[in-house]
């Protein structure tokens, strides 16, 4: 199933810049940089150690590794071996914030300040709770202890916006709102808190004006578009919320949320007004930072902010399922299924929450447990066809190609009459019924999928690549192949199918060209290396042919392809027949 875009918030990244400007000023003084984010995914040996030392090497360890959980723990066993270290406990102040241990945290974030007053973290724990407590003016005093060149930050402006807000200052919230340059994706933020303020202060004609710009300034943005909506419908104005939630429609539409939305009116039901107070309203502010900063790669503040989001308001279910999404970047299942289970039940979120929980179960080697839920969840939303979708994804992976096509089609016939975004339920029971060799099907399911969606280049390189090893619709193909090239240049599996397809043809030197790129964009893809290898041999260059295979062999391929490849190696390629090409 396709994972829905559930934290897209502004585009720019003067947003994301701003946030991590924050680690040199009012938030998180030292988080960045603290870890050394890798692809490994690893967790530290929970065994606590007996010293300071291997339980401080242990957390750098975990957090090296991508697992704040586990650095948790063991900064905090190392505390008890040195209760007076102002860096242990800063350090495990930010991954207890991280794995949303407020309990452990909000207190340490106490003890922290006062051994390094110029703790940004510990300043945004405490304000944070100061705020939890609706203490608005301490709240503001705990936050102006930081740089005092805040005038132009957005996140200090919208914080003590939200505080005065909080305090019965609106003047003095909109004079620090409008602080907020113009700058793209700075100006849509501004506008959209200073219309979110004049919501929940009362002044609807300054909350339309502002709320409406942001929107209007980015119609494309789901979170935006769908304040805006909720200020729509809180003022009866169901017809004009309803044209927004649609056209939102054409560009997310499997949205949850999007879908539940039109619903809801089109049938006369409530749609939840999320943000109600300035907890709520803080909430979004630290959920957008969060949002913005793991799209920029740092995962662990942007934990911090989300989960300080969550906690100000428990009902964040998008705060909950980016959470989530954050852990499946760190490659931490276990992890992401826990913070699922946070989102609401009530929640339109929550069909995708259960799907997504299953997927994890998969990588986790629970395999009998994800089919079970999926199926589970299919059973329990007859008229959703993402739990089928996702059961599909999982046999597909498995190589269970009857059970993946059967179930495919199982979806293809709940949709009822597909739209463009239906276009990948196509393709993938056509890569299963062609694994199937069952290829009349198969074709007939891509040629469906450019139909919905003529441009796909997945299809587009599919098809056109299966017509090449067939030698059949030649022309039809290159022209595929290029126009699939051409939208992704550097798609190492599409640059190889256009490669392999003048091989095909013997046309060796324009394919060498194709196969060389197609191997530094996938240097690690056994096919890609194999191919690479048979354009040398033709070209003469049998040495760097045979390094080619036995790389290919090296690189776990196919267990159908491995005997091809042995006999290469051995024996390189048989000599070309009269008219032959590869």
């Amino acid at each position: 199933m396709d994972h829905f875009p559930i934290s897209i918030v502004f585009r720019s990244s003067l947003l994301a810049t701003r946030a991590r400007a924050l680690s040199r000023g009012l938030m998180l003084s030292s988080l960045i940089g603290v870890y050394a984010f890798t692809a490994s995914g690893a967790r530290a040996d929970t065994d606590f150690a007996n010293t300071l030392s291997g339980n401080y090497l242990a957390a750098l360890v975990a957090g090296m590794s991508n697992d704040p959980t586990s650095a948790s723990r063991f900064y905090s066993e190392s505390i008890k071996f040195d209760p007076r270290s102002a860096d242990l406990a800063e350090r495990a102040l930010e991954t207890l914030l991280a794995e949303g241990k407020m309990t452990e945290a909000l207190p340490l974030a106490n003890t922290v300040a006062k051994r390094n007053s110029g703790s940004g973290i510990a300043r945004l724990a405490q304000g944070v709770r100061a705020i939890k407590d609706k203490n608005f003016q301490t709240a503001r005093n705990i936050f102006r202890r930081g740089d005092r060149n805040q005038s132009s930050d957005i996140t200090a402006n919208l914080l003590n916006a939200w505080t005065y807000q909080g305090s019965g200052n609106i003047k003095r919230a909109f004079e620090a709102v409008d602080r907020i340059g113009d700058e793209p994706g700075a100006k849509v933020f501004r506008l959209l808190h200073r219309g979110l303020i004049a919501k929940v202060g009362g002044k609807a004609d300054e909350a339309r004006k502002a709320l409406k710009a942001a929107y209007e300034a980015d119609p494309q943005t789901l979170r935006t578009a769908d304040l805006y909506a909720q200020f729509l419908i809180s003022q009866k104005e169901t017809d004009e919320a309803l044209s927004v939630y649609r056209q939102l429609k054409r560009l997310y539409p499997r949205h949850p949320l999007v879908r539940a939305a039109i619903a809801n009116l089109e049938q006369g039901k409530a749609v939840e007004d999320e943000i109600r107070d300035e907890s709520d309203g803080i909430a979004e502010v630290l959920y957008g930072l969060g949002s913005a900063v793991t799209r920029d790669g740092e995962e662990l503040a942007s934990l911090i902010y989300l989960r300080l989001a969550h906690y100000l308001s428990p009902n964040h279910n998008l705060a909950a399922l980016a959470i989530a999404d954050t852990y499946e970047r760190l490659k931490q299942p276990q992890s992401a299924i826990t913070a699922y289970a946070l989102i609401e039940q009530t929640s339109p979120l929550r069909l995708t929450a259960d799907v997504q929980r299953a997927l994890n179960l998969e990588q986790l080697d629970e395999k009998n447990q994800a089919v079970a839920v999926l199926k589970s969840v299919s059973l329990n939303h007859k008229d959703e066809i993402e739990p089928l979708i996702a059961l599909g994804n999982v046999y597909r992976a498995r190589k269970a190609f009857k059970d993946a096509a059967e179930t495919y089609s199982a979806a293809i016939a709940a949709l009822g009459q597909p739209t463009p975004g239906h276009w990948s339920l196509f393709y993938s029971r056509g890569i299963a019924l062609e694994r199937l060799k069952r290829w009349p099907e198969a074709e007939a399911d891509f040629r469906k999928a450019l139909e919905l969606s003529p441009d796909q280049p997945l299809v587009l390189n599919y098809l056109g690549y299966s017509w090449v090893e067939q030698n059949t619709n030649l022309d039809e193909a290159f022209k595929m192949l290029r126009r699939a090239v051409e939208q992704q240049p550097t798609d190492g599996y599409i640059v190889d199918s256009l490669g392999w397809a003048y091989y095909r043809l013997g046309q060796y030197d324009k394919a060498l060209q194709l196969m060389e790129k197609a191997v530094d964009l996938k240097a690690a893809d056994p096919t890609i290396n194999d191919h690479l290898g048979d354009v040398y041999w033709r070209l003469g260059r049998e040495r760097e042919a045979r390094f080619q295979w036995n790389h290919a062999r090296d690189l776990n391929p196919e267990p159908e392809d491995l005997p091809k490849i042995l006999e290469k190696i051995e024996k390189g390629l048989p000599p070309l027949t009269s008219g032959s090409g590869g």
